[in-house]
This record gives structure tokens, sequence and C-alpha cells, in this order.
């Protein structure tokens, strides 16, 4: 299948902007329980446990939240924590040392700039420390219902394999995206483009003959086509 020219922030080609509109209302019959797979309870929650889950996957983190939320439920209690305890219930999400130094650090500046509060703006988000646009996105679009764009591993491969956008910046990628779909749809295709990715379109040998969206990718064929070996791919539960 021929890859469509990519999009253009600018001024998005017309057909690539109907077929990734199709693809995500496939993407959304597939998948209608799409959301964040880390658990939280509040916005300060969302931003600790987004903030763990770098290099390990979601079920580990939503694994220690208990105990890390009842030892230190708030900005405030985290900010005075023992970093040796603080590094204990985190370790089995790797590197705590650096994590621990991050949340301390977060909890510190929530507390100096905000009273302790999660901002709900994106300018202020990404000027705490540890927090960049991605996790920005993910707070935002789950704890205050403002739309953004989470460009992760999955959602980067997932655009790029439908031709959507050629680049690899996640900046870039988040406005090119952004410019082929409505404002109100960007939290939810994130989150469906995320699932798909931990569910079929896998980085090594995509479910392709299993895949819903098989005849609008121009990447199809990069995994195995026959239906029963493709199946055998499929996850029912994300990974990552």
């Amino acid at each position: 299948m021929a890859r469509p020219a990519p999009a253009s922030p600018e001024r998005p080609d017309t057909a690539l902007v109907r077929r990734a509109r199709k693809i995500n209302r496939v993407l959304a019959e597939t998948y209608p329980d799409a959301h964040c797979e880390l658990d939280f309870a509040n916005a300060f929650e969302l931003l600790v446990v987004t903030v763990l889950s770098a290099q390990t996957t979601d079920k580990r983190v939503n694994a220690v939240r208990p105990a890390l939320f009842a030892a230190y439920p708030d900005a405030v209690a985290m900010a005075g924590a023992e970093r040796e305890h603080l590094e204990q219930l985190i370790q089995p999400t790797g590197f705590f040392r650096a994590k621990t130094e991050s949340l301390l650090k977060l909890s510190q500046a929530l507390v100096e700039k905000y009273d302790g509060q999660v901002p709900a703006r994106l300018e202020d988000l990404v000027t705490l420390p540890g927090v960049g646009r991605k996790t920005a996105n993910v707070v935002l679009g789950n704890a205050f219902d403002v739309p953004g764009i989470t460009v992760d591993t999955h959602f980067g491969r997932l655009v790029r394999r439908f031709g959507w956008t050629d680049e690899t910046d996640p900046v870039k990628v988040e406005h090119a995206i952004g410019a082929l779909f409505p404002k109100r749809d960007w939290t939810m295709l994130s989150h469906r483009l995320i699932w798909h990715g931990r569910r079929r379109c896998h980085a090594r040998n995509p479910a392709c003959g299993a895949c819903p969206v098989a005849r609008w990718c121009p990447s199809y064929g990069e995994g195995p086509t026959d239906p029963e070996k493709a199946e055998k791919l499929v996850r029912t539960e994300g990974r990552a």
C-alpha cells in the first residue's frame, strides 16, 4: 500500500484527515473502554504516578500506589518525605533514586509555587521538575478534562505507521496530529492509539492480520497477515 503524504500542521491533506478520522472511529468501536491505565484518585496522584511510569509498566506503578499515597497523600506530605522511605516505597518501579529526587522536587515546587495544588495549565505544569509535555497532557486530559495529546512511544510509533506524520520529535508529532482532529477528540484519541499499540500494533511483530484498521494502514504487512498467526499476538491487556 502506497504511503500517503504525511500531515502538515499548517494545512493537512483532506484525504489524510478523512482517513485518520476513520481510523479513530474504528478504534473507538474496537476499544470502547479505552482509558488511562494508571490508577489515580486526584490530580496529584495522577501527576505522581505518571512520573513513576517512566521506564516501567503501569501494572508496577499501580501496585505501589496504595502504600505510597497512604504514606504521602498530598504534595505537602510528599515534600517532607524521608528520602529513604520514599525510595523503598517506589523501588519496584525502577530507577527509584532518580524518581525519588523528581518526586521530592516536584512536591516541593507544588507547595512553594501553587499552594500544594496541581495547576491546570500546560504552561505551569511543564515548569515543574520532571514534568514534560507528555506528563502534562496526561494530567490535563484525565484530571482536568482539558484536551491534550499524549505522545508516548506507542502513540509516536502508530502515527508514523499510519502515515499521519513523519515527525519523530514529540512536540512536532503533537502539533501535526492535533491538526488532523478536533480538539475535543485529543484525549480519547491518545488513549485509543496507546491501547492499540499495547494490544495489537506492537513495536515488533504487529498483529496485522487481526487489526481492525488494516485496510487504511499503509504499513500493513510489517507483521503477520495470516489471521490465525496474528490473533496469537493480540493481548487482552496492555503492557508497558
